[in-house]
């Protein structure tokens, strides 16, 4: 996508784009926002700007991209040789600091075909202590034609160290939240069932049910996606330790990328129970963030805008356990039975 391909550029992108107008784009930004593929594509839009062959100018400095050019297809791919990710992948699911001493070794190279080398790592808030350390010299004094860019949904895990030497542009949005066609009718399926009467258990873990089993069939999404990718199915003879090493890093991938999108998924039942509260309080539409989403006014008069209030409060710390080591059904089970609907 380019930047004109939004439904409605948020002051995140007005911004950046003024920044492109005169000449004056920061060295490193920290992109905070709601849904981290939202980010990555921001994070792309701007890398195609900066790269764009064939870019959209204002005051004579490119401010969009074509989008189409070879540059635009290359990192749109993910194949551009002067792009450079970093993502959770280890066991622990957090960006380690081999990781991080592999991009900034790549950054610090002259760029292959590139005007300007890009950086991003993708869930900084999972930068562990040593990486986030080993980053902050080349985050203080990037190398001359690069920008770094930081995504985040959780910017309040990171390092203030790390938070002080970025430029933070916020893509949440001021409107309702644009759904995908498949998050719309998921949300409405649980909406419609939270909406019924919850007097018995049998309700909730019909509530249970319905995120579960939305839960495995994202897993199955994202085993069979990162397989298809893996060295392992293009390579039959290979090194049994080399084997070993694939195997290690697939499982590792597969569980980081599962995480990221149970977030996801959680994050929409999070504003999901905001909107719930919001009507509680007879708060004004614009506010909602789902406002074509029933259920909610159901359920909100059914409960007290504290109760609605203890609802967030309950899958926000559900949310910080599944962080850790917690047995993923039990929390969210113990989360759902909590609920006031």
């Amino acid at each position: 996508m380019a930047f004109k391909d939004y439904p409605k550029l948020t002051q995140g992108v007005q911004m950046l784009q003024r920044s492109l107008a005169r000449g004056r784009l920061g060295h490193a930004y920290l992109f905070t926002g709601d849904q981290l593929d939202g980010l990555e594509r921001f994070a792309r839009t701007l890398a195609k700007t900066l790269n764009c062959q064939n870019p959209v100018k204002e005051s004579g400095n490119a401010i969009d991209c074509c989008d189409e050019c070879l540059s635009c297809r290359k990192i749109e791919n993910l194949n551009h040789a002067d792009i450079h990710w970093a993502r959770p992948e280890s066991k622990s699911r957090v960006v380690t600091v081999e990781q991080m001493r592999e991009l900034m070794q790549q950054i610090q190279l002259k760029p292959t075909e590139a005007a300007i080398k890009v950086a991003v790592i993708a869930g900084a808030d999972r930068l562990n202590a040593q990486a986030a350390n080993a980053f902050l010299k080349t985050l203080e004094e990037p190398p001359a034609n690069s920008v770094l860019i930081l995504l985040s949904t959780e910017p309040s895990r990171i390092l203030e160290t790390i938070l002080s030497r970025c430029l933070r542009l916020n893509f949440s949005g001021d409107g309702p939240r644009p759904l995908e066609t498949a998050q719309a009718g998921w949300l409405g399926h649980f909406s419609s069932l939270a909406a019924n009467e919850q007097k018995s258990l049998l309700g909730r873990y019909r509530l249970l049910d319905a995120l579960l089993q939305e839960l495995g069939e994202i897993r199955s999404q994202v085993d069979e996606s990162l397989t298809a990718r893996s060295p392992l199915e293009k390579y039959e003879e290979v090194e049994k330790d080399l084997r070993e090493k694939w195997e290690t890093e697939l499982t590792a991938a597969i569980e980081a990328e599962y995480r990221r999108h149970r977030a996801d998924l959680l994050l929409l039942v999070q504003w999901w129970l905001r909107d719930v509260w919001l009507h509680t309080l007879a708060a004004g539409g614009d506010l909602l963030k789902f406002p074509a989403i029933p259920g909610a006014e159901t359920v909100a008069r059914r409960i007290t805008p504290r109760q609605a209030r203890e609802n967030l409060q309950t899958l926000e710390n559900a949310q910080r356990l599944l962080h850790s080591n917690v047995q993923e059904a039990l929390a969210l089970e113990v989360c759902l039975l909590k609920l006031r609907f």
